[in-house]
């Protein structure tokens, strides 16, 4: 009897450190929710007086700041296959200016972000537009949907997906931070004028799409949102 009492005992031990281990672990980045926009993560910070955008972040949640204030700044540093040579030294003096940065979380924004704006451009959905680009990105996007609209025409389309996002240049001027990623993506789009007849494009096949857009952010700011300040083909 006391040799079956201890098999239990020893079985509901084992069982009971099982349950923590799935319980009781935080939970990975990859299983973080998306948010909606490229965010730094800051949870104490609020909009600035005044400032009526609204808070939609589209990148994961940031660790705690406490387990990144315990990190070193080489763990800071993502592996190389996230970034090219040439922006090392940008990303490293990013980091240095905000500790919080992360460049993981930052790529899986930015391609949220990517599809995000160009959904917002098909449909022309200005507003949208005006908070995740800054100004000259938004004139520019605003006079393609303005000329659109005045043509009659509509777009139908779509990101099948985003199969790279890499940071080909990165760096500080003065206060603000600017970061280049190259997006590799396949597109599928139709263009229909007035009438609904097709006139450029396919939803049938995609095409690969090859794009430079560069994110900008005022590291002195609170607020955490990376504006797309500039775009170019790859």
């Amino acid at each position: 009897m006391i040799v079956q009492i201890v098999i239990l005992a020893m079985i509901a031990a084992f069982l009971g450190l099982r349950l923590y281990s799935v319980l009781g672990r935080r939970p990975e980045r990859d299983e973080e929710p998306m948010r909606r926009r490229i965010e730094q993560p800051d949870p104490s910070a609020q909009n600035p007086a005044g400032s009526n955008r609204t808070q939609q972040p589209i990148a994961p949640r940031a660790a705690e700041a406490g387990s990144l204030a315990g990190r070193s700044r080489e763990q800071l540093v993502p592996e190389v296959n996230t970034f090219d040579n040439s922006a090392e030294a940008g990303v490293r003096a990013i980091i240095a200016a905000d500790p919080r940065f992360d460049v993981a979380q930052f790529l899986a924004g930015s391609k949220a972000a990517y599809a995000m704006i160009l959904e917002a451009f098909w449909r022309g959905d200005k507003e949208e537009l005006t908070q995740l680009c800054d100004a000259d990105v938004l004139e520019g996007f605003t006079s393609a949907i303005n000329a659109r609209v005045e043509a009659g025409e509509t777009i139908d389309a779509r990101v099948i997906r985003v199969e790279e996002a890499r940071i080909v240049a990165a760096s500080i001027e003065g206060k603000m931070a600017r970061i280049s990623v190259r997006f590799l993506a396949d597109i599928a789009s139709v263009t229909r004028d007035s009438e609904g007849r097709v006139i450029a494009g396919s939803l049938d096949d995609a095409i690969e799409a090859r794009d430079l857009w560069t994110f900008s952010r005022d590291l002195t700011s609170r607020d955490p949102d990376w504006l797309l300040d500039e775009t170019d083909e790859a």
